[in-house]
């Protein structure tokens, strides 16, 4: 599989107007949903006006590894992924279709967003450094940035149509979606980490932390939309890594950092990405699924 054109939105008028996220776009065929992984690259929740060359394709192919390699733990929302086993009437846009995208059910997506942080990163960090505590779960005193949670954290948020997503506790999830509920979450979630956080090390990769959605089908608890991806988790280089820093990820940092030096208020329309930095990310992308997805 190689890079190819960049697609950045999908038309197929005779299947209908897709909802289109960030990154995917999103037909409702009646029964099942297709989801098409786009190559969009957004940053500061605004989505830049180029995109990165095979992007969606590298989603797709992560997210498929690792929807296999957690079957024993839960289902998924799966149906078929290659184009010849799709509805005949979307074969004609094997074009567009191929290696990046999944015919899923229709589930009933969860409200809430499940996070799990192995490593004090990010807003995690912040949260560390004023209160020691990590959505409100208090922590081990004397932890710098990085340092690895011999305990992981289940850190849900919530979910926002436009802007960031919002850090709750674990009782406001119970409140959201019922006690039962927001255990299963939990505990899957944490599962989930474990296995994915065991395998990527044996490969050289430390999962800092992570987001998974789940949904509800035939009133089973099932996982949805993308799962460890580079753009749903932090991933270092464990031979790279040294607690005290941040770390060097492989995801979209290159961009982050590259929009950081431009006189940009972070508001649409985006800056268009150079060339150089178009191709670093590429690389990044690439790099990340090779070694994540190689048996």
């Amino acid at each position: 599989m190689a890079a190819d054109r960049v697609v950045l939105r999908t038309e197929m008028p005779d299947i209908g107007v897709p909802r289109r996220g960030k990154v995917r776009d999103i037909y409702d065929l009646s029964e099942y949903l297709l989801l098409v992984a786009t190559d969009r690259i957004s940053a500061f929740d605004v989505v830049l006006p180029n995109g990165i060359p095979g992007k969606g394709k590298v989603l797709t192919q992560i997210s498929l590894f690792w929807f296999r390699k957690m079957e024993d733990i839960i289902k998924n929302h799966i149906v078929a992924t290659d184009v010849d086993d799709y509805p005949k009437e979307l074969r004609k846009y094997r074009d567009i279709l191929e290696g990046r995208s999944m015919l899923v059910k229709k589930a009933k997506p969860m409200p809430v967003e499940c996070i799990v942080r192995g490593y004090l990163s990010g807003s995690g960090w912040n949260e560390y450094r004023a209160k020691s505590t990590v959505c409100g779960i208090r922590l081990p005193g004397g932890l710098v940035e990085s340092s690895r949670l011999e305990q992981p954290v289940f850190s849900p948020s919530t979910k926002a149509e436009e802007g960031h997503d919002i850090n709750i506790s674990f009782e406001e999830t119970e409140k959201i979606v019922g006690k039962a509920v927001a255990e299963k979450l939990r505990d899957a979630s944490l599962r989930i980490y474990a296995k994915a956080r065991e395998i990527a090390e044996e490969k050289g990769i430390i999962i800092a932390d992570t987001k998974f959605e789940f949904g509800t089908y035939e009133n089973e608890l099932i996982l949805i939309d993308e799962i460890l991806t580079p753009d749903s988790s932090r991933f270092w280089s464990a031979r790279n890594y040294q607690p005290g820093r941040s770390q060097d990820s492989f995801d979209k940092q290159i961009v982050r950092d590259y929009l950081l030096t431009l006189d940009w208020d972070k508001t649409a329309p985006g800056p268009v990405l150079p060339d150089e930095i178009v191709a670093k990310t590429v690389a990044r992308y690439w790099e990340i699924m090779e070694i994540l997805t190689r048996e």
